[in-house]
């Protein structure tokens, strides 16, 4: 199928578009380089170093003989979002085109603002442009577990059964975000279910967990195909943060207690779950919802399989919780529909963790250390940005 990648240049934008073309589909790129540009402002890079989206796409047309189409453009310009529908004419479009950072979106006002304006704005035009050209697109949007929070019941795949005073009903899940970024995510989903109602669109809402790890079969295959790798306080996940942490001879910053818990997920599921999507979709006028996600791991947890893993010394430190979040909380949720379509999940394993912090060993002359302690304090309408400048031993 003809399938258009929304954030194509990103961390999983870009493995997933060479995942699919490589299994045969027509894909075209879009992107504005944003993520790029957060790097400049904050003063740090990914670890791994990434080629340019044109680099890429010419050495993904060397190594594999397939074509990549690039769009280059903002999904907050309508004009732009309906003439690149209108040129590729997608039967697909797989959306990561959104700030992605829940500190970042808790910096201050500005990036509140600028965050939900981008996520929210972006994803209305989408799905404007897409009732107006061709209803029977299939939206596949990322989402994020993040929506629900962490409930005292068990959380379930998007809806739940609901009996009041004598009636009952199925209605999308209560949703409890934990940052302005969460909240632009809860709008998304919100807008989406009811274009879907009023225009017939259909439309799989991903809410993925937390994604570890950098490499799939297709990056591998030249330095120039590499996604990017944060460790930064910012826009570092957890798992990725601590495996740099190790190598580079910081203690683990676990916040707080170390209690909450949370969703995770292989890079290599994030790519299957979306080909799974796209292989099933859903009936015109249905919105539904997956639960992305494999394993459920406190962040205690996720720091001591590292310290285990790792074949030199590693500390945890206990460090205030820049969040305002449970660090202690009942944590079960759903995520059978992806396994009931087939998903084989790659399971988190020492021999996954070791590779992880073989990577980080290559490219740890790369680490800036300021930029690894977490700054935005979400109990603050003003924080400070990680400064650069110290490097690495």
């Amino acid at each position: 199928m003809r399938v258009l990648v929304l954030g194509g240049d990103g961390y999983l934008g870009w493995p997933m578009a060479l995942y699919l073309s490589r299994r045969g589909h027509e894909v075209g790129v879009v992107d504005n380089f944003a993520r790029r540009s957060y790097d400049h402002e904050m003063g740090v890079d990914s670890l791994v170093p990434i080629a340019s989206l044109q680099q890429r796409v010419r050495r993904w047309r060397a190594v594999s003989g397939y074509d990549l189409e690039v769009f280059v453009g903002d999904l907050t310009d309508a004009e732009f979002v309906t003439q690149t529908l209108q040129r590729f004419g997608p039967d697909a479009i797989v959306h990561f085109a959104e700030q992605r950072s829940a500190p970042y979106s808790m910096i201050d006002r500005r990036h509140a603002v600028y965050t939900q304006v981008n996520n929210v704005v972006g994803t209305l035009n989408l799905l404007y442009a897409i009732a107006e050209q061709d209803p029977s697109i299939h939206l596949v949007k990322l989402g994020t577990m993040g929506e629900y929070g962490t409930p005292n019941i068990d959380i379930e795949e998007g809806f739940i059964e609901i009996t009041h005073k004598g009636r009952t009903d199925l209605l999308p899940y209560p949703k409890q975000p934990g940052s302005f970024y969460h909240l632009s995510k809860v709008h998304d989903s919100h807008n989406i279910m009811f274009a879907c109602r009023i225009w017939g669109l259909r439309s799989t809402d991903l809410n993925q967990g937390i994604v570890y790890g950098q490499e799939t079969e297709e990056t591998v295959q030249h330095p120039e195909l590499a996604t990017r790798f944060d460790y930064d306080g910012v826009f570092g996940t957890v798992l990725n943060r601590f495996c740099v942490q190790a190598v580079v001879g910081h203690p683990l910053t676990v916040y707080g207690a170390g209690g909450q818990t949370r969703g995770m997920l292989d890079i290599r599921d994030t790519m299957a779950c979306i080909e799974l999507a796209l292989e099933h979709p859903p009936a015109p006028g249905e919105y539904r919802v997956f639960n992305q996600f494999t394993e459920s791991f406190s962040v205690q947890q996720l720091a001591e399989m590292v310290v285990d893993a790792y074949p030199g010394r590693a500390t945890i430190e206990h460090v205030d919780p820049p969040r305002v979040e449970k660090e202690e909380h009942y944590y079960r949720a759903a995520h059978t529909k992806l396994l009931d379509l087939g998903l084989v999940p790659h399971l988190l394993e020492p021999a996954t963790i070791h590779r992880m912090l073989a990577l980080a060993d290559r490219h740890r002359d790369r680490v800036d250390l300021a930029a690894i302690r977490p700054t935005i304090d979400w109990r603050r309408t003003q924080s400070q940005l990680p400064t650069a400048g110290t490097s690495a031993p």
